[in-house]
């Protein structure tokens, strides 16, 4: 009996059951001896138990397994979809979206502690053009690394795998916001130029992390429903706003522009240390970790389908192209006039309610972050226009370009000879609003349409692909806006007669 029980259990029968409960009976329960098994030939060729031996045989996924690597949480997880309570992950993405622009916010809106205080005549002693061209140089230097290295991380994992890119990305921007403020409490009156390079330095290597750091938060976002995309966004438009509250603030109630300085880039600091934290508070999150199971099951089963293709990257383009445009068209007038010209806007009412020493903090950088992070956060309620027509809006908003060049545009050391058309303040104001506001709402909605342009399985994908669209408007309407000081020098009108 005992040697017919375990033929039977081995060669697959699967022994006595009763009520589905199955009934192994031993060779030493039944009386088999070490010796008896020792020579028994069926117990010379040893096998795993196989209860259904179809399942083994067939190498099916873990998904058709009956539960095979499921484990109680995950089927929770599965049978009730868990919820963002109190906004958690949407808040996270939102203050990693402040940390994504947080490095170029904070050099351009300090440009009057570089250009009027640490290059300026006063301070230096001899006449440099390092203040005048300044603003353009922090241009050229934050985002043509930061284009680079977004384009790269499409198609190139760099710095490993999520985590490693994340964390080493912050790390570095953290230490050169160290060098800032060490460079800010020496006095550099005696070697400008070295100032200036070493500054110019910081900024490459600033946003080279930067593009990195923002092309992989925007992949992280695409993982989840597409108002988180739209989260990132709110923070980078958040972070412009936060930029200028504190250098407003810092300017106001420091004693000195050295002492602003530091406690303005400090801030930038813990900002950065404060998205490094809450990165690693998500994985424990279950809605962040639910919506990470559903992605990796359609990676995998992508996966099983192309046998380990890499994604068609050319195919993935062309479908999310319409709202890759969208989202390079809107940052590239944006940039186009935010902050080169915008910020060369001088007051033309001498009795106007905002004087000259903070006409341009607000009327400029303030009123252009707020309205951008008020028009961010509407499309958390309102998605209009639908995807197909949204380029038709975003197209319009290319008449800012002329806009903004008929009001009181004096660019330094530039001599201007086109008429001032728009004379007065609160017309321009208004301008501004509109063009912030409308970059804001428009740039979310391209940022939020372009992953679900593609299939599923691509959204990641689609999302890094506009995130680098992103970088290179911006970096093509800093590069346009260098005309618009010969525009107003020569009076662009005159040619077109």
């Amino acid at each position: 009996m005992a040697s017919y029980d375990n033929q039977n259990l081995l060669s697959g029968g699967g022994g006595r059951t009763n009520g589905g409960n199955i009934s192994i009976v031993s060779s030493r329960s039944a009386g088999t001896t070490n010796n008896e098994t020792e020579k028994s030939p069926f117990l010379e060729k040893t096998e795993p138990v196989r209860l259904t031996p179809g399942w083994e045989e067939n190498n099916l996924p873990n998904d058709e397994l009956n539960f095979k690597g499921m484990t109680m949480e995950r089927a929770k997880m599965e049978l009730n979809p868990p919820r963002d309570k109190l906004l958690l992950v949407f808040l996270t993405l939102m203050i990693h979206g402040v940390g994504t622009l947080m490095p170029w916010n904070m050099f351009i809106t300090a440009k009057s502690y570089f250009v009027d205080y640490k290059l300026s005549q006063n301070y230096t002693g001899v006449e440099s053009e390092y203040g005048t061209y300044f603003l353009s140089s922090v241009g050229f230097a934050s985002q043509i690394p930061n284009l680079l290295f977004n384009w790269l991380n499409i198609f190139i994992n760099l710095g490993g795998n999520l985590t490693k890119r994340i964390v080493y990305s912050i790390l570095i921007e953290v230490i050169v916001f160290v060098v800032t403020v060490v460079l800010a409490m020496i006095n550099s009156s005696e070697w400008p130029g070295a100032f200036f390079w070493i500054t110019m330095t910081t900024v490459v290597i600033l946003n080279m992390a930067g593009g990195i750091y923002q092309n992989t938060v925007y992949g992280m976002a695409a993982k989840l429903p597409f108002k988180y995309t739209g989260a990132v966004v709110l923070g980078s438009n958040i972070s412009g706003t936060f930029a200028s509250i504190i250098s407003i603030l810092s300017s106001q109630f420091a004693s000195s522009v050295r002492t602003a300085a530091i406690y303005y880039f400090i801030t930038a600091m813990f900002v950065l240390l404060l998205c490094f934290d809450t990165y690693f508070a998500l994985p424990l999150n279950k809605f962040y970790r639910y919506h990470e199971l559903l992605k990796e099951k359609e990676i995998e089963s992508n996966q099983r389908a192309n046998m380990g293709a890499r994604p068609p990257y050319w195919t993935i383009f062309k479908q999310a192209f319409p709202q890759l445009f969208n989202v390079f068209f809107v940052f590239f007038i944006t940039l186009a006039v935010f902050p080169a010209v915008h910020s060369d806007i001088k007051r033309s009412d001498p009795d106007f309610v905002i004087g000259d020493d903070l006409f341009v903090s607000i009327c400029c950088f303030l009123t252009f972050n707020v309205c951008a992070m008020l028009g961010s956060l509407l499309t958390s309620w309102v998605t209009w226009p639908k995807p197909k027509y949204l380029v038709w809006p975003v197209v319009l908003r290319a008449v800012f370009l002329p806009l903004f060049l008929f009001c009181n545009y004096q660019p330094l050391n530039i001599s201007r000879v086109l008429p001032v058309y728009i004379d007065h303040d609160w017309v321009y104001w208004g301008i501004g609003i509109v063009m912030a506001f409308t970059s804001g709402y428009f740039s979310s909605l391209g940022m939020m349409y372009a992953p679900q342009s593609v299939e599923p399985q691509y959204a990641m994908t689609a999302g890094m692909f506009a995130a680098a669209m992103l970088i290179t408007g911006i970096f093509s309407g800093i590069l346009f806006s260098m005309v618009f000081p010969m525009v107003v020098q020569y009076n662009f009108l005159e040619w077109l007669h």
